[in-house]
């Protein structure tokens, strides 16, 4: 009589591929951010404008990354306002710090400010999920913001008409570069149970 063994199929793939898919779709905060505050609040030109339509660009950022984290309400609402107030702060310095320059150089050193900010800001709701590794965020997101603007102006994008974020390169960019954050979160989490279990 033969005997059929059957392979368990491995979860953790697709469940890896589900994660970091849902987070690449997140990318489109970056861009509907922006345009809604390029509606809204017009150049960032000044840091009134920097602040609103940092505020604008992060709320919606902020609600699309906390979707795509799959985050409770309490922790996206938490995760949206941390993102917004980041963003509408590393922006002003940001933008202020370059004389709202728009070359190369002004938006690598803008971005890399706005990302250590939003970093910073959204490192107070991981804290509580990633412990002291939390901390590791501000540095790793302003690297990958100063990566972002440096993608979006090398692709031809009018960076000179002062966007609050990134084109839809530079937001794929990043959006690829901080995939780790979900995978992080979803392996942690799944460790997490495995041990308290």
């Amino acid at each position: 009589m033969s005997q059929v063994i059957t392979a368990t199929p491995d979860t953790s793939a697709p469940s890896r591929a589900r994660t970091i898919g849902r987070w690449m779709v997140s990318f489109a905060g970056f861009p509907l951010g922006g345009f809604a505050a390029l509606v809204l609040t017009g150049p960032v030109d000044s840091v009134a404008h920097a602040v609103v339509g940092g505020l604008v660009t992060g709320a919606v950022l902020g609600a699309v990354q906390g979707w795509a984290l799959r985050f409770d309400r309490r922790r996206l609402l938490a995760w949206t306002i941390a993102t917004a107030l980041g963003l509408a702060v590393g922006l002003a310095l940001g933008a202020s710090l370059v004389d709202f320059g728009t070359g190369i150089g002004d938006l690598a050193r803008q971005g890399a400010v706005t990302g250590a900010v939003v970093g910073l800001a959204q490192a107070v709701v991981l804290r509580s999920l990633a412990g002291a590794l939390a901390l590791t965020w501000p540095p790793y997101l302003a690297g990958a913001y100063a990566l972002g603007w440096v993608v979006t102006t090398t692709g031809g994008i009018a960076v000179e008409e002062h966007f609050t974020t990134f084109g839809a390169l530079g937001a794929v960019t990043v959006t690829v570069l901080t995939a780790v954050l979900p995978i992080f979160l979803t392996t942690h989490a799944s460790t997490t149970e495995k041990s308290s279990s």
